[in-house]
């Protein structure tokens, strides 16, 4: 049976996990009386909820085609660029990749980064084109438009001769030429199987054992999980293997207790062992991390692994402090807060955590604000109480001493009457407009180069100027010389001046203020934002004020106050909202926003010196 390795990339919501499925279903991994799950391989809550992609998976199925028997081995991986830690390391351990570009929307800022991986590695890509079936597709441009982004992206010949298949992953069926309907994935196996080549490792199988750890997990019963592809020998439970750093240090020595084998949604245990070219998931070792070489105890040299691109957004996630701390979580001590991040940056490499001067305060450094407010999220549902500052850009210094920020190549899609108001406030915070050109269906295409500062609690402005009928992508591009300070033109903010209930009859006064963020019966405290201020600055205020009662004033009166209903923020708009002294308190149950230092004489103190 020949083996084949293969990783589905593109841009977000352009398809993957759907057309997984129908992988899947059409190759018989599901029973006839196993009910499937839609984007069975979004197996984890965030993924579900949000409909997107976080962790890479990978998964096999058996296709009988023209070649005869093989077995698929393939990693859905995800499209946000701040998920690309993964995608980086996992294109090393396959030998060929499906490209998917959506027929309407055309090549997107992620297309650009995860094809830029892929060719960096000397893989040749299929081209899929997705969703062919819509109103608005039209897959000869989108055709036109990938060819010229593997032509400016350095591809060379062999990768340029790309094949390319239409395909419609929610129906199930892809065909190489459209005047020739088919109801039935086949063409798009057959293709994998002719184009992808077989992995080079299984002409290694007699050497010694050999495997780089590309992904990294733990199990309750197993303990540390390292999944990679078996680049030399095999892979056999008692074995005796070390793990060496990536330049050749031992790490520590173990046996292997289990070699798990990905089969359908499933992993098996193989008490035979796994071959050369097969990508297996190995238990046994304790130490050993992503990109460390698992081999025989004969082996000196590690194997090559792919270095990871360096963060570029970080945020300070302290032990939470405010006069509620404790009250919702169970999980509130700056130790056990350290452990958990710790364990997460060795899962994924591409966040960094390092202890700040601050007492009980850590740096928590990655890709972007998706992928630390989906930490964060993680993090609350276990039971963890934390106060998180407002995002900060890494800035690089050069050669020269010259400091250096991140820019990102934003792709917006927005209708044509709202590009005026886009590009104006876009060019305020210092991003340049590149080109801009009409996308079909009422809409226009803006693309823009934009300090990442700049973009840091833009989107939800982004939403309310668009009318929520834009889409705004970005991808870190290069680091440029700092381009000054940006004013991003936030109101102020409305704070509680003492701690206890909110009344609504004081709310309903405050209500002409500005934009409620708590609603009556809620607990507040000193120091806590209740509310955005209609002007620009600050403003202490009593939400508890309870109307004082006379023979005149009867009780009664009260219970005809109606409240605007507040507004409430996701854990994403919350720490985008945020200024430099101001922190989000994230509980299990809640998200409050508060000032970093709660007493308002001592705010003004502080104003005052700096």
């Amino acid at each position: 049976m020949s083996l084949r390795n293969i990783a589905i990339i593109a841009h977000v919501d352009h398809g993957k996990t759907t057309l997984v499925d129908q992988l899947l279903a059409q190759s018989g991994v599901f029973r006839a009386n196993e009910a499937t799950v839609e984007r069975a391989m979004d197996s984890n809550d965030q993924e579900r909820e949000r409909g997107i992609t976080i962790l890479a998976k990978c998964t096999s199925v058996l296709w009988n085609g023209k070649a005869g028997e093989t077995r698929i081995n393939i990693i859905d991986t995800p499209g946000h660029a701040d998920f690309g830690g993964e995608v980086e390391r996992i294109l090393g351990m396959v030998d060929g990749c499906v490209l998917l570009v959506d027929a309407e929307e055309g090549v997107m800022p992620q297309t650009k980064f995860v094809l830029g991986k892929a060719l960096k590695m000397g893989l040749r890509p299929i081209l899929c084109l997705n969703k062919v079936d819509r109103a608005h597709a039209d897959p000869d441009r989108v055709l036109n438009e990938a060819f010229d982004l593997f032509a400016a992206m350095g591809a060379t010949d062999e990768q340029l001769d790309f094949p390319h298949i239409y395909a419609s992953g929610k129906n199930g069926w892809a065909t190489l030429d459209l005047n020739q309907p088919n109801d039935n994935l086949g063409p798009l196996f057959d293709l994998i199987v002719d184009h992808v080549p077989a992995p080079k490792s299984e002409a290694r199988k007699d050497e010694p054992f050999q495997m780089l750890s590309v992904l990294i997990e733990s199990d309750p019963f197993l303990g540390r999980l390292l999944t990679g592809r078996i680049e030399a020998g095999k892979a056999v439970p008692g074995l005796a293997i070390k793990a060496l750093s990536r330049d050749g240090k031992e790490i520590e020595r173990g046996r292997i207790t289990k070699v798990l084998a990905f089969r359908g949604l499933k992993r098996q245990p193989i008490d035979g062992g796994a071959e050369a070219g097969d990508i297996v998931a190995i238990a046994g070792m304790s130490k050993a991390t992503v990109a460390d070489t698992l081999c025989a105890l004969e082996v000196t040299d590690a194997l090559p692994a792919q270095p990871i691109d360096p963060p570029t957004i970080s945020m300070t996630v302290s032990v939470n402090d405010s006069p509620l701390a404790g009250r919702e979580g169970d999980k509130v001590q700056s130790r056990v807060i350290a452990a958990r991040l710790l364990k997460e940056a060795e899962t994924d490499v591409a966040i960094r955590v390092t202890e700040t001067s601050e007492k009980d305060a850590f740096e928590v450094a990655g890709r972007g604000e998706l992928q630390l407010g989906v930490l964060i999220e993680n993090m609350r549902r276990e039971g963890f109480e934390v106060s998180i500052s407002r995002p900060r850009v890494v800035f690089q210094t050069d050669e020269n001493g010259q400091r250096l920020e991140p820019i990102e190549d934003v792709m917006i899609d927005v209708d044509d009457e709202f590009t005026g108001i886009v590009i104006e406030k876009l060019s305020a915070r210092k991003a340049e407009l590149k080109d801009m050109g009409p996308s079909g269906a009422g809409k226009t295409r803006i693309s823009l180069m934009s300090p990442s500062r700049s973009l840091i609690g833009y989107q939800g402005e982004f939403m309310t100027d668009t009318r929520g009928s834009g889409v705004l992508n970005r991808v870190f591009s290069h680091y440029e010389p700092y381009k000054g300070a940006i004013d991003a033109g936030r109101k102020g903010v409305l704070v509680s001046n003492s701690d206890g209930e909110t009344a609504a009859y004081a709310l309903w006064n405050l209500e002409e203020r500005g934009t409620m963020f708590v609603g009556a019966g809620e607990k507040t405290y000193q120091g806590m934002i209740i509310g955005e201020n209609s002007r620009a600055d600050d403003l202490d205020v009593n939400p508890m004020k309870a109307k004082q009662l006379t023979n005149v004033r009867a009780s009664g009166k009260d219970e005809a106050v109606r409240l605007t209903p507040p507004r409430r923020m996701t854990l994403e708009q919350a720490i985008a909202y945020i200024e430099e002294d101001e922190l989000v308190e994230v509980t299990p149950k809640s998200i409050r926003l508060r000032k970093q230092v709660l007493n308002p004489s001592f705010r003004k103190r502080r104003a005052k010196e700096e």
